[in-house]
């Protein structure tokens, strides 16, 4: 008769949240979009759990200067409705562009994540910035600490982290 093994359950206290600042400039919003998206719900993560929140947070810069392919700053449009009749608004991707570039990205990281309150609680962990300053350099600064003291005094200790398969 042969043992069998018991299915691994990760904890609470397990998970490991890391930071990573992402460059936008230059890179194409859905693709940008679903790389940031694998991140918030921790799929790079072996750790991986899909009823868990064992993902990373995620600090998006320069939210401005995102690009995106063919005629859709022109033919993609953003609605949302007033609740009142003849209420419904429409806006192109250029014009919210112009006026809010960090709407675009979370409305597209949000579309990539599960439409549930764990997607909700992913969510939270997106920060987007229109230019190249952020206010989280303290918890990036603790991370990198925490990883250095972890593995040992690496000779390049960086600050900022990039995308899995995204060039540097």
């Amino acid at each position: 008769m042969m043992k069998q093994m018991k299915t691994y359950s990760l904890k609470a206290k397990e998970i490991d949240k890391a930071w990573h600042v992402v460059d936008a400039t230059g890179q194409t919003l859905g693709r940008l979009a679903s790389r940031v998206a694998g991140l918030i719900m921790g799929k790079h993560k072996p750790t991986y759990s899909p009823h868990l929140d064992v993902g990373d947070h995620v600090i998006i810069i320069n939210a401005a200067k995102i690009k995106v392919t063919g005629h859709k700053l022109n033919d993609k449009m953003y609605y949302r409705h007033s609740q009142y009749p003849g209420g419904l608004k429409t806006t192109s991707l250029g014009e919210l562009l112009e006026k809010r570039p960090v709407r675009v990205i979370e409305h597209a990281v949000k579309g990539m994540l599960p439409h549930n309150s764990l997607g909700r609680q992913m969510y939270r962990k997106l920060r987007v910035y229109p230019g190249g300053e952020h206010p989280h350099q303290a918890q990036i600064a603790a991370g990198t600490a925490k990883a250095a003291k972890a593995v040992g005094p690496s000779p390049q200790a960086t600050v900022e982290q990039q995308v899995p398969g995204e060039e540097a």
